[in-house]
């Protein structure tokens, strides 16, 4: 599923809802999370995970096509961790 994809099932399932409100629903939750990740802010949603930040740190990798040594610098990642509710609903 995209974010068209959720954003046209979100308008079907609430009718009173137009799908640009529906748009904008997605986009403002997109938005906080990602300045919120940016700030390096965990973001817990009970029942279904948490977006969380990690930092990885510089190291020394090799290009796979000719095996030259390559210096990987340190970089911040997003990560989600699976609640233990969504879990159990996956694994149904």
């Amino acid at each position: 599923m995209n974010k068209s994809d959720l954003i046209i099932k979100i308008a079907n399932i609430n009718p009173e809802l137009y799908q640009k409100d529906a748009s904008k629903i997605i986009n403002v939750f997109f938005n906080t999370l990602s300045f919120a990740l940016s700030k390096n802010e965990r973001v817990e949603l009970r029942g279904f995970g948490v977006f969380d930040v990690k930092k990885r740190e510089a190291r020394i990798a090799r290009n796979p096509k000719n095996g030259a040594v390559v210096a990987v610098p340190s970089k911040i990642i997003p990560f989600f961790r699976m609640g233990k509710a969504m879990k159990d609903r996956i694994n149904k």
